[in-house]
């Protein structure tokens, strides 16, 4: 399979995942806040406070987009793959009048220096072709514009999210899914140097603990939603997999409690003032 191959094949198994279920990155962050209460959207939008102009990558239904209406943004423009999502996004009031569009991050379909800031949440970290995504977002910010993103990090150590992947990561391998981005996005240093070749500044990188504590059957609930490679599991391997998990996770818990264990990290740079 050539790399162009590779990379349809992600992104219809991408899109096809998200038209079934439009809404699951929403629930998924409203569940996982720091401690604070804050979600990892609103974390992410003070990131770019006080931009007016933003576009959002891999937009999904608009939570985003719509903590950004929020916070006082005006000129709002989002691009995904999933017609699904975009479907969910146009229905928020917040959204009325932003600009949505069906399309590929590394085809944006908008002029040079058209937005003051660009964020992307769980998405560039999915996106082949990480360069053109990147050349791309630079090409539509105008000069000192501000890119922020959040890319996943380790799940933290005895928590339920690292128990799950233990269980679950031999199942996953006997039927993978297409493969999906690239590592770089997912540490500092890898994406510091592919946003710094691109004329960035160099980033500042901040990793956010998520979720706190719940039963052993929530952090159940959450894991299944969070990974894709659960989809290609068949219901009696799901089956085992669940009992498996609560069995060894009560040793884990307190109070019947058991801690999640979901991270993420948050870069932001910038383009020069001038180019």
């Amino acid at each position: 399979m050539t790399t162009a191959d590779a990379a349809r094949a992600a992104e219809e198994f991408l899109r096809n995942l998200h038209n079934r279920a439009p809404e699951a990155m929403g629930r998924y962050v409203a569940a996982h806040r720091l401690p604070d209460g804050r979600t990892s959207y609103q974390f992410l939008a003070e990131r770019v406070a006080g931009a007016r102009r933003v576009l959002d990558l891999g937009c999904g239904d608009g939570a985003l987009l719509a903590v950004l209406a929020r916070d006082g943004a005006t000129g709002l423009a989002g691009v995904d793959i999933s017609e699904g999502e975009l479907a969910v996004a146009r229905r928020r009031p917040e959204l009325v009048d932003a600009d949505l569009r069906e399309a590929r991050a590394q085809e944006l379909p908008f002029a040079e220096d058209s937005f003051d800031a660009v964020v992307c949440h769980m998405a560039l970290m999915l996106m082949a072709d990480v360069e053109q995504v990147i050349a791309e977002t630079a090409r539509v910010l105008r000069p000192g514009g501000r890119l922020a993103v959040v890319v996943g990090a380790r799940s933290a150590e005895g928590s339920g999210l690292e128990l799950f992947l233990e269980l679950a990561r031999p199942l996953f391998a006997q039927r993978p899914i297409p493969p999906l981005g690239d590592r770089r996005t997912r540490s500092r240093d890898g994406l510091n140097e592919l946003l710094t070749a691109a004329g960035f500044a160099s980033i500042t990188w901040e990793e956010i603990t998520l979720g706190g504590s719940g039963t052993p059957e929530q952090v159940w609930d959450n894991a299944i939603e969070k990974y894709y490679d659960t989809t290609t599991l068949a219901a009696e391997e799901i089956a085992a997999l669940r009992r498996e998990f609560l069995a060894r996770a009560a040793a884990l818990t307190e109070d019947g409690l058991l801690t999640r264990g979901e991270r993420s990290a948050v870069a932001t740079t910038r383009l020069p003032a001038s180019r």
